[in-house]
């Protein structure tokens, strides 16, 4: 609303009032309804919003079982079209050549799929029985939208729950007359597994959908009429993303016998559209499926976006010459309203991907039609080019409107025009002289419009029943630069399948991959395979610092048959073990002082920003109470970093940085538990105290220990722990157990002079002994001078219970509602370790996962002795000499492969990775037919 028209209206009602407050009020609200007129009025004349196609999946004839083959068989000018396939039906019986013998064929061709009785039931939890009862066409739907949804980097995962809408053309029961007829056979399962209304709702079951899930059947359109549909509920915000397509198979010779009655079938077996020999079309069978998302969400999510729908209509031919006959009064305001719909004019389109399905009466209505909208955009020097892939598959019915659709967004991608077949003498009935279209008999470069223009095309579909829809497309240019990229030594590949032998398929396609000639980018590669694939049953993880390192790592794998690791210094895989937890429990290690080295974490600060912002928090609070930065301590000379009043915050904070970073992977404990000093930084992960105040803590921890006097040792002894303790008697207290770390593991801790002399007596008896590099003796009563200081420090404090279970080095178990305080802290310094009993402790809760947080391998190594099992993975974080990042993914492929949920999203947002093309699933299918005297295949 303009100025003048505010000021106007406030003048209408500028009558005197008794009360202005209502007076104003009415004002407002008039001047609110102008503005929601004008907003309405605004939408109503603006084009929709574009939609994004970021998926595509197809089997079509001619051995067509994705969109490259689809393209290669396009290109070249191929027809797939054949004789009747054996074990269809009898084609000798069921054939009579002339055309008015009631009951038969006068055609034996079409456009047919191999292997439509198979099927992988297994993967979308269907049982054998019924797979059988399940209408073929169906099946292939899950497998296609599968193929779909992993193409477009959707996994069905990710999409579980989603308002995900769906929305399928298909028009013909074979399947159903053939399961039905013998009334005594039928069952629920063959029952419901024919519906044809069931097939969009069962896509959406399967794949935990929860938008609209729609079939449509207006035979001929019927699947391009599923594609408009889902743009109009993706523009008005009903779904956020969308899966549309179409199926169509033929098992019975029942529908072309309809159809040869009709006279409408081409007697030679070939569709040839445009031409004088056109004598009826060709019918094929097939099943393609599109995802669709609003281009701006789909810019947004990251998508590779194939091309872009820029808007499309639908009308009926409403009545004419008869029912199935073509009204081209109605295709022409058709074309104009999907133009309008779509805000743009007919010289934007370069391309008609035409209905085309060859017929006499037919194509001379369409063509008069796309001329008469389409030619005051074009001249014989620009002409508009005019396509049918009719020519090449066949007329496939339910399914052909998304067969020219696929067709249509290929040949944007690729930038060519493909062929179109059997044109040889033009239609006398087309006024080819006046008509400014051009149909292309040869594959042609798709020259690039005027500076700024992009390349633009459309497809139609005329129903027989007289349901008409056009989509106008445009090809998709993305000319923002890709944001500067990070790159981290090493990466981690997934790979799952439903089963043992369809992994070593899927790891089987991934060296094809590398063997084709294609060089993708392993950061790219790794990336579109973890965020964009299912995570099944049967796990592989192939971590490696080169495509080469990778590529040993999957040629390794598959002669590889037992659970565990392998590979070679720039490669790696895990395999799965033989069960997987459905719900895996995690325990996260807390290290203690002496795990400590030079430059520890520097790669991944240098690299993760997850892990360097929590690093440089703590920085923040702690440099002004060490007088150095954490950086300097651990990029500095040893001495500084192995002083107990530096190493303890240092160690603290980088657990910090380093539990941060695991939960942005989403891997989070299920309990957690510390060993001496790592006590700390478990308690902040179990929400016991906030970081400041852990810092504080740990600050003045070992601020104190440093102070106290430098006299004591300690040594880590290898042996029976009953002949360690039995010798401490003797030295009258002078010498303690300061960590109980295994049947055989003991840590003893007190004055210097008396653990030389335990040590002369320890090995003595055949044990080992290595003393520690510590100059005090930690949990011993050298540390007594400091406990009431410590624990007044601490009582200022605001302590929590664990928000997750904790177990104490105190006791050996969970601690309890309120058993945490400065009291507790106190006895922390000055006690044993009981870490063998808190490992146990931890596996009788269920735990079966071990992740140490801290720069080395000491606890998970420790543990090992205590814990036992194929089913135990003990996992460190970082480790002394290897590439940080190795360690992590090395660890993470181990997590994934043991069934933990794993964010990869978060794993590789700081880097910058791209979507590229991936194999997909390699279905396991098995035969599942009826058993009936007709049903012969």
């Amino acid at each position: 609303m303009t100025k003048s028209e505010e000021e106007g209206l406030k003048a209408e009602v500028a009558e005197p009032s008794e009360r202005p407050d209502a007076k104003s009020a009415i004002i407002d609200a008039l001047l609110e309804i102008r503005r929601l007129r004008s907003e309405l009025e605004e939408a109503r004349l603006s084009p929709p919003e574009p939609v994004a196609v970021v998926g595509m999946a197809c089997r079509f004839p001619g051995g067509v079982t994705d969109p490259e083959s689809y393209w290669r068989l396009l290109r070249r000018g191929e027809c797939a079209v054949k004789a009747t396939p054996e074990g269809r039906w009898d084609h000798e019986a069921w054939f009579d050549a002339d055309p008015d013998v009631a009951g038969r064929l006068y055609t034996q061709h079409g456009g047919y799929l191999s292997e439509v009785d198979a099927f992988d039931p297994g993967l979308f939890g269907i049982s054998p029985r019924e797979a059988k009862g399940l209408d073929p066409q169906q099946r292939m739907l899950l497998e296609v939208t599968w193929e779909a949804l992993e193409r477009s980097g959707l996994p069905a995962l990710k999409m579980r729950g989603s308002d995900t809408g769906v929305y399928i053309g298909i028009s013909t029961d074979d399947y159903a007359y053939l399961s039905l007829e013998d009334y005594e056979s039928i069952d629920a399962w063959s029952g419901l597994g024919t519906m044809r209304s069931v097939a969009a709702g069962r896509i959406a079951y399967a794949f935990g959908l929860e938008g609209p899930a729609l079939c449509f059947d207006t035979s001929c359109s019927s699947s391009l009429i599923a594609i408009h549909q889902a743009c109009r509920d993706l523009q008005s915000g009903a779904v956020s993303s969308a899966v549309a397509g179409g199926v169509n198979l033929i098992l019975t010779p029942r529908v072309t016998i309809a159809l040869c009655r009709l006279k409408a079938l081409s007697p030679d077996g070939l569709c040839k559209t445009f031409d004088a020999a056109a004598n009826g079309y060709v019918r094929g069978e097939g099943c393609g499926v599109v995802v669709l998302k609003r281009l701006e969400q789909a810019r947004k999510d990251g998508d590779a976006i194939l091309a872009v729908i820029r808007g499309s209509a639908t009308n009926h031919d409403g009545q004419s010459n008869g029912l199935t006959a073509p009204n081209g009064q109605a295709q022409e305001r058709l074309l104009r309203q999907a133009l309008e719909e779509a805000g743009v004019t007919p010289e934007q389109v370069q391309y008609i991907e035409a209905h085309g399905t060859g017929t006499s009466l037919g194509d001379p209505i369409e063509m008069h039609a796309l001329g008469n909208v389409y030619g005051a955009g074009h001249s014989k020097q620009s002409p508009l080019r005019i396509g049918s892939v009719k020519t090449n598959i066949g007329h496939l019915e339910a399914a052909a409107g998304v067969a020219g659709f696929i067709k249509t967004v290929l040949s944007l991608q690729h930038r060519e025009i493909a062929p179109h077949l059997h044109f040889k003498d033009p239609n006398p009935y087309i006024a080819w002289e006046r008509l400014p279209l051009v149909i292309p008999v040869e594959l042609e470069a798709w020259e690039a419009p005027a500076a700024g223009k992009k390349r633009g095309a459309a497809v139609s579909a005329f129903g027989m029943s007289g349901t008409n829809v056009h989509v106008v497309l445009e090809e998709f240019c993305d000319d923002a630069a890709p944001p500067p990229a990070r790159q981290r030594p090493w990466n981690l590949l997934t790979l799952t399948a439903q089963s043992d032998a369809a992994l070593g398929a899927v790891v089987g396609n991934y060296l094809q991959l590398f063997g084709s000639g294609a060089k993708p980018d392993l950061a790219d590669l790794c990336y579109s395979a973890n965020t964009g694939r299912t995570p099944l049953d049967r796990r592989a993880a192939f971590a490696a610092s080169s495509k080469d390192g990778l590529v040993a790592a999957l040629q390794a794998y598959l002669t590889w048959r037992n659970s565990g690791v392998t590979g070679t210094e720039d490669g790696h895989f895990f395999g799965s073990p033989t069960q997987i937890s459905p719900t895996p429990r995690i325990a996260f290690l807390f290290t203690g002082q002496g795990a400590q080295y030079r430059g520890m974490g520097r790669e991944l600060y240098d690299t993760q920003p997850v892990f360097s912002e929590t690093f440089d928090r703590c920085n923040e609070i702690l440099q002004p109470i060490l007088g150095m930065s954490l950086q300097s301590l651990i990029n500095g000379e040893p001495d500084s970093l192995n002083q107990t009043r530096y190493t303890q915050p240092v160690l603290f904070s980088l657990q910090c940085a380093l539990y941060g970073l695991w939960e942005s992977w989403g891997i989070r404990p299920h309990a957690v538990m510390g060993h001496s000093v790592g006590e700390y930084a478990a308690a902040w992960a179990a929400g016991v105290f906030d970081l400041e105040q852990g810092l504080l803590l740990i600050a003045e921890r070992g601020r104190l220990m440093q102070s106290m006097p430098g006299q004591g040792a300690m040594v880590a002894v290898l042996g029976p722990g009953e002949t360690v303790r039995s010798i401490l008697p003797q030295f009258d207290g002078r010498v303690e157990v300061a960590a109980l770390n295994g049947p055989n593991h003991t840590v003893l801790s007190g004055n210097e002079a008396a653990i030389r002399q335990t040590v002369e007596i320890l090995e003595g008896e055949g044990l080992s002994c290595r003393l520690l590099d510590v100059s005090r003796a930690f949990h011993s009563s050298q540390m007594d001078g400091m406990l009431a200081d410590f624990e007044s420090f601490a009582a200022a404090m605001d302590f929590r219970d664990p928000s997750v279970p904790m177990i104490s080095n105190l006791t050996g178990r969970a601690l309890d509602p309120g058993e945490i305080g400065a009291a507790y802290w106190s006895a922390h310094l000055r006690q044993a370790v009981r870490f063998q009993e808190g490992i146990q402790t931890l596996a009788e809760t269920g735990c079966k996962i071990f992740v140490e947080i801290g720069p080395a391998p000491v606890l998970t190594s420790m543990a090992r002795s205590i814990l036992a099992g194929p089913d135990v993975a003990l996992l460190p974080s970082m480790r002394s000499g290897v590439s940080d990042w190795k360690q992590l993914l090395l660890s993470t492929g181990e997590l994934f492969v043991r069934g933990v949920s794993i964010d990869f999203e978060g794993v590789d947002r700081t880097f910058a990775a791209q979507r590229c093309p991936l194999p997909t699933y390699p279905f396991q299918r098995s035969r599942f037919w009826l058993e009936t005297a007709t049903a012969t295949m």
